[in-house]
Formats: structure tokens, C-alpha cells, sequence
């Protein structure tokens, strides 16, 4: 039974509504590290990541081992593996180094399930999508290399990455790759926005593409792209 200090505490309420264990996994995340979890689960960044979902499960595609490129804490991945999309592992990579240990809280289940979903402390321009050794950290802090190849690559944060370019070029051909943008440019961190969907699609070159579109929301509009590489 988990409990909870005040009435503030929707995730846990949630959890003794449903019984589902991703809310007392996000009460976990709150309670341990002390993160407001507020924009992470606001309705621009919940329905962005719906209408991702919703699309790639209308594509029937398998989606195998996914890299999840800025994948912050990742609430994303949460969401994939409550999906009907046919996944065999998340592994999610964020520079910031309080990310890991918040997106494992979230995603609880999933790493004590042979590390079926894994975080790990990385700068994405540093990424390898072939056979790629990188240093992750066991729940003891001790260390340990892992190697994954990407079969999908997504990133919902371009609007984050500075030299875009560089980091894009090195995805190789062939990939599934799912990307998300906006033209929210009042953010300071939002140092790659495109204006348009056109903007963004000019600069993400695929050699078949599922899905190109636009998610239109209160104070900006979410742009998608879905296809291989």
C-alpha cells in the first residue's frame, strides 16, 4: 500500500483507483527525488506523445530496440511499453545526469525486467547506432558496458539539439527514425526550432516517409515526422 502526504498527490490517488503500477511508479520518482513532474505529464507534452503513439500503432511497425535520443525522464518510454507497438527494449540516453535515475523510477518494471528499459548518462552526439559500447550504472552505482544496436531512434526534443546536423547525418540510412519539433521559440533551451512543417521536414531528409504533420497547441504547434532514414 503506498502512501502519500496530502491530497496533492494525484499519482497516488490515480494508483488506488486503477491499480495500474505506472502511477505508483511516478509517486515513486516524486517521493525519492523530490522532481515536479508537472511539465513532463502537462497536456502539450501528454498529447504529443499520444499522437506519436497512435500513429506508429496505426503503421503496424515493429519498433525492436529503441534508442530514445534526450530522453529526459523518459515519460515516452512509460507510455511505448503501455502500448500495442511490438518493442524489445528501450534504452534512453540524456546528457543531464539526473535524468537516468528518475526515467528508471518511472520505468521501474521494465528495468528489473532484465533491463528491458535502461537510462544512462550520455551526450547524444557521442552515440553509436551499430554495435555501440557505452558505460551505464547498475542501481549500486557501480558500472558496466553494455552494447545495442538501434533499430528506431526517436527523438522528440530537435528542438533542443544544437548542431542538428551533425547529429542527424550519423543516423544510419535505413532506420526507422520518429522525430518531433515546434516552433516555440520564447524558450531559451529551444535553440533549434523550425517555423513550419516544411522548415522541419527540409531538414530531416528520409528516404521513405510514414507520416509528416502538424499538432496544433495552445502556445506553439508540435511538428512530427515518422519514416526511414
Amino acid at each position: 500500500m503506498i502512501e502519500w502526504q496530502d491530497d496533492k498527490d494525484v499519482f497516488g490517488r490515480m494508483y488506488a483507483l486503477t491499480g495500474n503500477p505506472l502511477f505508483k511508479n511516478l509517486t515513486n520518482a516524486v517521493d525519492h527525488y523530490d522532481v515536479d513532474l508537472t511539465d513532463a505529464v502537462s497536456w502539450g507534452q501528454l498529447k504529443s506523445k499520444r499522437w506519436l503513439i497512435e500513429l506508429l500503432e496505426e503503421s503496424n511497425v515493429e519498433l525492436g530496440t529503441v534508442f530514445l535520443c534526450g530522453g529526459w525522464w523518459a515519460t515516452l518510454a512509460a507510455m511505448l511499453f503501455n502500448s500495442k507497438l511490438d518493442i524489445e527494449k528501450i534504452r534512453s540516453f540524456d546528457i543531464d545526469k539526473t535524468c537516468a535515475p528518475i526515467a528508471e523510477a518511472i520505468n521501474k518494471d521494465q528495468v528489473r525486467d532484465e533491463w528491458k528499459f535502461k537510462a544512462s548518462t550520455l551526450d547524444i552526439h557521442d552515440l553509436q547506432y551499430t554495435g555501440f559500447p557505452y558505460v551505464t550504472a547498475r542501481s549500486n552505482g557501480s558500472e558496466v558496458e553494455l552494447v545495442d544496436t538501434a533499430d528506431t531512434i526517436i527523438n522528440t526534443s530537435c528542438e533542443h539539439i544544437e548542431n542538428f546536423y551533425s547529429w542527424y547525418s550519423v543516423i544510419p540510412k535505413g532506420t526507422l527514425v520518429i522525430l518531433q519539433s515546434n516552433n516555440y521559440e520564447e524558450i531559451l533551451d529551444h535553440v533549434n526550432c523550425s517555423k513550419t512543417i516544411e522548415e522541419f521536414s527540409i531538414t530531416t531528409p528520409m528516404t521513405r516517409v510514414l507520416y509528416e504533420g502538424e499538432l496544433y497547441l495552445p502556445e506553439y504547434t508540435r511538428f512530427m515526422k515518422i519514416g526511414y532514414k
